[in-house]
């Protein structure tokens, strides 16, 4: 435990990517198994304890440290686990500390009361950076600025092989991983799929630069719509069917109205959407449906799902990925057609007499609530990962709106001590007739290092209010915001929700009383 808990705090410090592998690479290498195996886990979200972690540090923490010291403390660092980690009493008995799969075994032979007991008498044999981690991977939340795509990727380093090798084996196995180490250090062989469904890695796009624009030969590209949902890819074999992610997480199980339409032995790659009367609804229908564990068959009239694909993977057992892009496209069309799932169709193919016609498409994309264009390359392989000069995104402009600063929170990681997750508003009319501020969105993103410092500052010496680990601030700066939709959404006092805001740039120079009013939002709804 604590070389893991030493890895999470170097993780948390360590800002760029290729430091961040390095450290990994460096952990996988010097720790035996089963222990790296539940630290590959950890990292790449394959633990779940589903026992009630959060309450039973909350009971042990009242026995031993005053609660309104401890209220007062969680205040000033922002987080739970971190405040336990530092105030737990050092226990006057030295013990040896747990290792990584102790904690995973006894967890899973432990009921509630043999856990509290545990879970006590790990914290005393731990310091505080090993407190910190073991609650952090009990409750599921490390982060520490780490994909799963990431930790594989320094998984891959042990035996020189490409990240995708991983992938491809990856839904077949389980924790600790013990074969696919053994593989990758040249101890045993490559783990073989067992059956079922299984994930591939998928194929991803560049963002089209105005260099790759100016040297695109629209000849060799096909053309189709980027269709504002969720990259999916659908797997069903021996009458297993199966839907994940772009990175390989399993969501069927909210979308079982899709599942249902699949009986063949296939790959497809596509986006998932919510159509309604044969109209693609915004982003925000879907997330009505996203992360949810079970769905109710009201959810499922309201919210009616629906696969739009884009290319194959694989048809009746066949791979054909090697083959180009048009080709998999003609056999993905004549599959569609013999087929005819339910609730799916095929993205079309756009034509455009040149370069310019096809930016006039791209220009008009929002008045159909559509992103932007894909550019694929007609003679492209389907190759995992990102390779350069064969797919292209090349989404439309986003829009801009000046908001006011209104909270501000701390952040986690190594922005703990930082106010760096700031929640902001536009004015509109009141009943009373005077303006007043609404909060229509909250980012975290798009501002430099310096930056963050300055407005912590600005957070702390403008503060009028505080709401545990938030701060309220006088009405007095002003963000510009940039987005990619705005719709309608119930759950937000301004009747309005943002689709990827984030910071564009913090307006120091102008004044809160100039900024945007939420009319101005609403006339972007239909865009």
């Amino acid at each position: 435990m604590k070389a893991f808990a030493e890895l999470l705090d170097r993780l948390v410090y360590t800002p760029s990517r290729t430091g961040k592998l390095r450290l990994i690479s460096d952990y996988f290498r010097a720790t035996p198994d089963p222990d790296r195996g539940w630290a590959l886990a950890a990292l790449t979200d394959g633990l779940d304890f589903s026992l009630p972690v959060r309450r039973l540090v909350m009971e042990l923490i009242e026995r031993r440290v005053d609660p309104e010291l401890f209220r007062l403390s969680r205040d000033y660092v922002g987080d739970t686990a971190e405040t336990v980690a530092l105030i737990w009493p050092q226990s006057e008995t030295e013990t040896l500390p747990p290792t990584l799969s102790e904690i995973v075994r006894e967890i899973g032979a432990s009921d509630r009361a043999r856990l509290g007991s545990h879970l006590a008498a790990w914290l005393d044999a731990l310091d505080a950076s090993g407190r910190f981690a073991l609650l952090k991977l009990l409750t599921g939340a490390l982060r520490v600025g780490v994909s799963a795509r990431l930790a594989k990727t320094a998984l891959a380093g042990l035996g020189s092989r490409p990240v995708e090798d991983i992938e491809e084996v990856w839904h077949s196995l389980a924790p600790p991983y013990a074969e696919l180490f053994a593989w990758l250090e040249g101890r045993g062989p490559r783990p073989e799929h067992r059956g079922g469904a299984a994930f591939r890695p998928v194929m991803l796009a560049h963002p089209l630069e105005a260099e790759d624009w100016r040297r695109l030969d629209l000849a060799e590209f096909a053309a189709e719509w980027k269709w504002d949902g969720i990259r999916v890819q659908v797997a069903a074999s021996g009458g297993e069917v199966r839907l994940f992610t772009r990175t390989g997480e399993d969501i069927g199980r909210a979308f079982p109205d899709v599942l249902a339409s699949f009986r063949s032995d296939v790959i497809l790659d596509g986006e998932l959407l919510i159509v309604r009367e044969g109209i693609v609804q915004p982003f925000n229908a879907l997330q009505q449906r996203l992360n949810r564990k079970t769905v109710t068959r009201r959810m499922l009239a309201d919210y009616p799902a629906h696969i739009r694909f884009y290319d194959a993977l694989s048809i009746d057992g066949a791979d054909l990925r090697a083959l180009p892009f048009l080709t998999r496209r003609r056999r993905l069309e004549t599959w569609h057609a013999a087929v005819r799932p339910p609730r799916t169709d095929l993205s079309e193919l756009i034509e455009a007499a040149d370069k310019a016609a096809l930016a006039a498409l791209r220009d008009g994309a929002r008045q159909a609530a559509i992103e932007g264009l894909m550019l694929k390359r007609r003679d492209s392989p389907y190759i995992a990962g990102r390779p350069k000069g064969h797919w292209f995104k090349w989404k439309r402009a986003p829009l801009t709106v000046d908001c006011v600063l209104m909270y501000a929170q701390r952040g986690s990681g190594k922005r703990s001590s930082f106010y760096s997750d700031f929640t902001f508003g536009l004015w509109r009319s009141s009943a009373t007739g005077e303006d007043e501020l609404v909060p229509v969105g909250k980012a975290y993103s798009g501002f430099t290092d310096a930056e963050l410092l300055a407005l912590d500052r600005f957070v702390r010496a403008n503060t009028v209010e505080r709401f545990g680990p938030v701060r309220a601030v006088t009405p007095a700066l002003v963000f510009e915001i940039a987005f990619d939709a705005v719709q309608r959404s119930p759950r937000h006092k301004s009747g309005i929700a943002l689709r990827f805001p984030r910071i564009a740039r913090i307006r120091w120079d102008k004044p809160a009383r100039e900024a945007d009013r939420v009319s101005t939002l609403e006339s972007y709804i239909e865009m």
